[in-house]
Order: C-alpha cells, then structure tokens, then sequence
C-alpha cells in the first residue's frame, strides 16, 4: 500500500500534463531525480512516418487505424516496440528517437517507445523489482491494441540491456506469440543464472535475437534467442579503448552500447553484417568456421534473420568482425599461410590460420605483404611460403580460395604481391 499513496499523485500529475498538452507539441522522454527513485510511471511515445520528426504521447484509450486522427498508429502496419534499460543516472536515454527514425526509414511501421525512466533509475536492485511490472502494463496495452485488430504475431519488441528481459516477460505472458524479440545486449548482471521465466530466451516469441557486445561485464554471456549474435567474440569491442572518451562512463558503456549504435547502422542500410555458426570465438578465429548450412543470418529486419531452415536453431552462437567507427561495416577474410620448414633432415608444412576483417571490400585492396621477422618463424635466412591464400566469409567456395604461391620471403624482407591481378583471375 505504500507504493500505491506514493505512486497516485504522480499519476494524477502526469495526466494533468497530457491533457494540457497541445496536440502540435512534440512528446518527450522523462527524467528523473533521486527524489523520485522509487515511483514506478509508464507512458508511450508514438512514431509513424507521418510524424518521424515528432513523437506523439500514446495511451491504450487512443484511436487506432484511423490516419486522420492525431494518433496515426494503424495495425495494418507492423508495431516497433523499444523498450530502454536501467537509467543509473535518471537521464532519459538519448538514442531512442534515432532508433525509431532508423526503423522507420528500414520499414513502414508504428514505432511505440516504452518510457518507463521512473522505474529504472538509481539502484539497480530496486529497478529489478520493477521490470515485471512494466511487462505487465506493457502486455495491457498490447491486449487493448489486440481488441481493435492488431495481431500479435505483427509486433517486434526491441529491448536494450534490462529492456531485452523486459520484452522477454511480455513474450512470457503471450506464451511466446509475439512475432519477435530483439534483444540489443541483453543484461548480464542477475540474469545469467536466472530461470527460464525470469529471462529473455527462445520461447518467448515466434523468433528471438540477440547481438552480444559487452558479455565480460554489463552483458549477459550466455545464448538467449534462436540467433545470438556474438560481436568480435562478444566482448571488448574494437574502437572502445580509454584514450576515445571524455569520461569514464563513456568509456564504461561503450562495449555494453555497440549493440544498439550496430544495429542502427544496419538499419540504415550501411551493410549486411552476416554471422558464422561456431562453437567458440578462437574456432572462428582461426578460420574453423568459414560457412553456413544454407543461408547464413544477419543482422536486420529479414524474417528469421535470413535463415530459412525448419525448426529454428536454437540458442545458437554465430561469430563476426566489424569495424572500429561507425558504420562498423569491413568484409571478414580468412587468411592462410602453407609455410615450409625445414626440421632435421625432414621437410614439413605448417599451415596458419586466422580470420581478418578488411576495411573495404577483398577485392579493393592493392596489395598483400608478408614479412619474416625471424620471430614466430623459425630463424632462418629466408622463408618458403608455399602459399598465401584468402577467402572471403562467408565461403561460397572454401575449396577455391584466391591465393598466391610459392613465395620466398628473406628475414626482415617484406615481401608484397598485387592483389588486383589475384582477384581478377579468382
């Protein structure tokens, strides 16, 4: 009962707010303070093309299907729904709108923003007694939205960190019908040795993923969709390093948060980020895992993510490189290197692998160079390479790599060779 005297007048105030709210005004996310830390308030925000520039306040009592109302939400289209994460400050979430403009650019939809900062802020163990909660108003307005025509199988929940556990809950309480749940690395903390109810996983909608970007600290470690998406082994993301930011907190959330500025990117239609079914990052990094049985997922809006075979996987790891700037795009190569040594009176091939992300696409690089320092090599005058081969992934061909042969590399030499002319006879 105490959370109930608490709680009311806030509501009261909000609601005082929106209808004084002018219907040209543009909707915000809340902040809060410490002094509101423990009220718990939801309200929606709405997207549409028609008003990309300009979210809209949403209630469940709102007219649906009918463009010409303030509210152009229509359930012939596809519902977004993002769901934000622990706020350890009480500041709104500043990438929300670029999410939802991103999703609106990639697909005509209603993008719905479930801001629920009063019930996310400050200690983290009082925001997990909330997030059930949240699932529970959130599932309210989907069953309202179901009445008047919307279909469950058309919604796409989009969770970031704590969020992808709160779209799991809703997935929960509609017994896994929701069309699909993206979760944008999803939280680690409390979660990894969590139940099957209490956290996101494949039953909770028709399809389930998540991109892991921070699994070491804020991120779970653990598979939690059909699909799970592991970015540069999952952790310690290119680019993150101390010496990129102005704060410590900057610096602190960057791998946690490369999840969702990905994601963004794909979107915009940067590049298809494809990932390679593995059993561990140090197997996909020494070119163990180079295709797929059919076509390989990636990351976007495809149905499924592109994988078309029947059942689904199921928490299945798939590995892949990106860049360290935005748009994170680079083409993965495996690079393999047949040297020949010389071992008592005996000579034998050693054979080297390792998996490569290119800035720009395979064939636009000029040249490739090998160099002997004397060091990983055995020490010796020169080196006998029998062949340096690459192949792009994922292999549509892994038995038909492009390579070069028979190289001698002289220690401390570089040895470089024209790659054009390589792919040109690939």
């Amino acid at each position: 009962w105490r959370w109930f005297w608490v709680s009311v007048p806030a509501l009261l105030s909000l609601t005082h707010r929106s209808i004084e709210r002018r219907d040209d005004e543009c909707a915000h996310l809340n902040n809060t303070t410490f002094r509101q830390r423990h009220q718990l308030q939801v309200q929606y925000l709405l997207l549409t093309r028609a008003n990309a520039d300009c979210p809209r306040l949403f209630s469940q009592g709102d007219p649906v299907n009918h463009t010409q109302q303030a509210t152009p939400f229509n359930c012939s289209r596809t519902t977004k729904l993002i769901v934000h994460g622990y706020r350890a400050m009480g500041s709104r979430p500043s990438w929300v709108e670029e999410l939802a403009r991103a999703l609106l650019r990639a697909e005509d939809s209603n993008v719905l923003v479930v801001d629920w900062v009063f019930g996310a802020s400050f200690a983290y163990n009082l925001v997990l007694e909330n997030y059930k909660e949240v699932a529970v108003q959130v599932s309210t307005l989907i069953n309202k939205l179901q009445d008047q025509g919307c279909k469950l199988e058309s919604f796409h929940l989009i969770g970031v960190s704590l969020g992808a556990h709160v779209a799991g809950f809703i997935g929960t309480i509609f017994q896994g019908k929701i069309g699909r749940i993206t979760g944008l690395d999803p939280a680690g903390p409390m979660f990894k040795r969590a139940n099957l109810f209490d956290r996101l996983d494949p039953s909770d909608a028709l399809f389930v993923e998540a991109i892991h970007t921070d699994s070491d600290y804020f991120g779970i470690s653990i598979p939690v969709g059909h699909v799970d998406f592991f970015l540069n082994g999952g952790m310690d993301q290119v680019g993150c390093t101390r010496s990129n930011f102005d704060s410590v907190y900057g610096y602190v959330i960057c791998d946690h948060m490369r999840a969702l500025y990905v994601y963004i990117s794909v979107l915009n239609g940067s590049c298809p980020l494809t990932g390679i079914p593995c059993s561990d990052y140090e197997e996909f990094l020494q070119g163990r895992c180079l295709s797929c049985n059919g076509p390989c997922p990636t990351i976007g809006l495809l149905k499924n993510s592109g994988i078309t075979a029947a059942p689904l996987p199921t928490e299945q790891k798939f590995f892949l490189l990106t860049t360290s700037e935005p748009p994170y795009c680079g083409e993965s190569v495996c690079v393999c290197v047949c040297v020949c040594v010389c071992v008592c009176v005996d000579t034998e091939s050693v054979v080297y692998r390792r998996v490569l992300v290119l800035p720009s696409p395979l064939c636009e690089v000029d040249s490739i160079q090998l160099k002997s320092t004397g060091l990983r090599f055995y020490r010796q005058g020169d080196i006998h390479v029998e062949s340096v081969c690459i192949t792009p992934i994922p292999a549509a061909r892994p038995e038909e790599a492009m390579c070069v042969n028979n190289i001698d590399v002289r220690r401390g030499t570089p040895w470089s060779h024209d790659y054009v002319q390589v792919c040109e006879d690939y």
